[in-house]
């Protein structure tokens, strides 16, 4: 079975009428999502923090277990055009898959649109040499580490 190639501009289309690589890549590969938060249990609002998953790779700004970080990390999210909507307040605001579920387009800084995979580093959008892991924070210090909304 070959696998069709991707679509020019598929990155345009609503998020349902993606195929299954176009969708893996509308990541922009920035891991802000792998980022632990914090919900105020008061207002909701979510806090994102400095601590990366246990996964994250944070020179790549990608999973090092991606096919099977639910057997590693069962909390982790999978992210589906059906269910994006009622998760999008935990994506960060530059995340294309909350832009494009918002109707709006992808950043500039985007490597589908600039062609470039080191874009998103380059324009500071990624969580590249700031994070910590995890597993080298206690759960209650995680308040400590709350940064900017991202």
């Amino acid at each position: 079975m070959t696998a069709r190639p991707l679509r020019s501009e598929f990155w345009t289309l609503p998020l349902s009428r993606l195929t299954a690589p176009e969708w893996e890549a509308l990541c922009d590969g920035c891991g802000k999502c792998c980022l632990n938060k914090l919900e105020d249990e008061d207002t909701g609002e979510v806090h994102f923090t400095n601590i990366a998953c246990r996964l994250l790779d944070g020179e790549s700004c990608r999973c090092s277990s991606y096919e099977t970080r639910k057997r590693h990390v069962p909390e982790c999210v999978v992210l589906t055009s059906g269910g994006i909507g009622a998760i999008s307040y935990w994506l960060p605001s530059t995340c294309a898959y909350r832009l494009r579920a918002e109707g709006r387009p992808l950043y500039d800084w985007h490597p589908l649109i600039s062609g470039d995979p080191e874009s998103v580093h380059r324009a500071g959008q990624s969580v590249r040499g700031w994070t910590l892991s995890e597993l080298t924070v206690a759960e209650e210090d995680w308040e400590d580490h709350i940064i900017e909304d991202l």
